[in-house]
């Protein structure tokens, strides 16, 4: 069976200006959206570019600090009023160095109580 009809005319099809017309409306609230989309994301960059204002000053001073901070560890090393910043460190580890002999010590005390319970009272 052979029908060849023209089937615009049947009730519920869409003529080719209704077709337009609604491709016409769905792109303008995909446009409505992607608009709404571009003003969100205009305010995130415009939100980070003041985050990273604020960074940057911070860093700023930050590295400042650390300028004065090494300056005056400079100047400390060259001055020598009462010794200088270096006997300052070896009587650091000095004082780490009998600190893990003096535990050592008490280990090896603690083993021989252990091995002689007697002897200690």
């Amino acid at each position: 069976m052979n029908v060849d009809m023209d089937t615009d005319d049947w009730l519920g099809c869409p003529t080719p200006l209704e077709m337009y017309q609604h491709q016409c409306s769905l792109l303008v609230e995909e446009l409505v959206e992607t608009e709404r989309m571009l003003r969100r994301a205009r305010a995130n960059i415009a939100g980070l570019v003041q985050m990273n204002d604020l960074l940057m000053t911070g860093k700023a001073e930050a590295e400042g600090k650390l300028a004065d901070a090494l300056e005056k560890i400079s100047m400390l090393e060259h001055q020598q009023p009462f010794g200088s910043v270096q006997s300052v460190k070896i009587v650091t580890e000095q004082r780490d160095y009998l600190f893990r002999e003096n535990q050592r010590l008490l280990a090896e005390l603690k083993a021989l109580h252990e091995l002689h319970p007697s002897s200690s009272a």
